[in-house]
C-alpha cells in the first residue's frame, strides 16, 4: 500500500506571556553541564481565552558543551478571574556565537536570530481552563535583556 505524505498539524494561538526575569544566578560547572538559574519575577499574559499575571518562579538552565541551553521554567499563572495555572515549560535555546555574545551584552536579539522552542505542561483545578490540560502546546520564545516573551500555540 502506497502512503501519501502526511499533512502537517495545524496550530492555534493560545496566549502570549511577557515574563520579567531577574539577574542570572550562576552555579557553575556540574556533572550535567553549566547550571544557571534565572529568577522569574512576574509578568503578564493574554490571549483569546484568558489573561492575567505571571507569578514568581524560576528557570533552571543547563548550558551544554555543544552550546545548547536546556531550560525548565516553573511558575504559576493567575487569571483575571482568580484561577491558578501551574506551568512547567521545558525547551531548548541556541544561536550562533555572535548572537549569544550580543545577547550577553544586553543587546536586542530578534526571535528569528535564535532557536528558542518549548513544550509547556499546564495544570489547573479551574474547570474553565481544563482545555489547557487536554492538548499539547508549543512555545516560541524571544529572550530580551530583562524579559522573555513566549507565544503559546495549541497543536490541533
Amino acid at each position: 500500500m502506497k502512503r501519501t505524505m502526511p499533512s502537517s498539524p495545524e496550530l492555534e494561538f493560545a496566549f502570549e506571556a511577557h515574563v520579567g526575569v531577574g539577574p542570572l544566578v550562576d552555579l557553575g560547572q556540574t556533572p550535567r553541564g553549566h547550571r544557571r538559574i534565572v529568577p522569574i519575577i512576574g509578568g503578564t499574559f493574554a490571549g483569546p481565552g484568558l489573561k492575567g499575571r505571571v507569578l514568581p518562579g524560576a528557570d533552571s538552565q543547563i548550558l551544554r558543551g555543544d552550546g545548547v541551553l536546556e531550560v525548565e521554567a516553573r511558575y504559576t499563572l493567575e487569571t483575571d478571574d482568580g484561577a491558578l495555572i501551574s506551568v512547567v515549560n521545558r525547551g531548548i535555546r541556541h544561536a550562533s556565537a555572535e548572537v549569544i555574545a550580543r545577547l550577553d551584552r544586553g543587546e536586542h536579539v530578534g526571535r528569528d536570530e535564535m532557536y528558542f522552542r518549548t513544550v509547556p505542561r499546564f495544570e489547573t483545578a479551574a474547570a474553565q481552563y481544563q482545555w489547557l490540560t487536554h492538548s499539547v502546546f508549543i512555545g516560541v520564545g524571544e529572550r530580551l535583556p530583562r524579559k522573555v516573551i513566549i507565544e503559546f500555540w495549541k497543536i490541533l
